[in-house]
């Protein structure tokens, strides 16, 4: 099976920074948010031309894009969905004027799929997910999700290892240890509360655990 991972932060607080070490060769980008990724030298390392690069926030069309990557790009160790927010956010836009629940009740099917069967691809294969985050009025961090179905979903219940891209002391940095927030690793997978801001080691760390 493969492995998922969920990195989830403020604007800003290093998740798209993250993934900047990985191999581009290794790696497929889908940029949900339609932003471009930020750091220096990027757009060589993803675009059209390496065929390692989409743009697009469709739900359905992200999550047949990872199954085909899944059987026929058997190069490709990573996928990336920035962010799930992205999707979440671009699919209420275009059926805004549509009544009823129907569009509600398709986009959490569909987005519960793409996180839920990120365990399910071929075991050579790391699905990263990013998102955004809301704090609640006592301080609670956790996926931000557009819905009370997702909301009643708990993505994070269907993730081992949620990390929290922050900014501490002006440098970045993911939280590790659960402290009032969905926060959760393998147990003893990290021996600190904060780890360097870089995918690549939490993938290594987490393949040899």
């Amino acid at each position: 099976m493969s492995e998922a991972i969920c990195i989830m932060g403020q604007s800003g607080s290093g998740k798209t920074y993250s993934m900047r070490f990985l191999d581009p060769k290794e790696t497929f980008y889908i940029d949900c948010d339609g932003k471009g990724l930020n750091w220096k030298g990027w757009k060589k390392q993803y675009n059209k031309t390496n065929k390692n690069y989409y743009r697009n926030d469709n739900p359905d069309t992200v999550l047949s894009v990872i199954k085909q990557i899944d059987k026929e790009q058997k190069h490709v160790k990573n996928i990336i969905v920035d962010t799930i927010n992205g999707i979440m956010i671009g699919d209420e836009m275009r059926r805004m004027k549509e009544k009823g629940y129907d569009k509600w009740s398709d986009l959490a099917q569909t987005v519960y799929y793409i996180v839920h069967d990120a365990n399910l691809y071929r075991e050579d294969l790391n699905i990263i997910l990013v998102a955004h985050i809301q704090v609640e009025d006592d301080g609670f961090t956790r996926i931000l999700t557009n819905g009370k179905k997702l909301n009643k979903t708990q993505l994070e219940t269907m993730l081992n290892n949620v990390l929290l891209a922050k900014r501490v002391e002006g440098e970045y940095v993911f939280e590790v240890v659960p402290s009032n927030n969905t926060v959760k690793t393998f147990n003893g997978l990290f021996e600190t509360e904060t780890i360097p801001n870089n995918i690549v080691d939490v993938i290594k760390a987490i393949r040899e655990f």
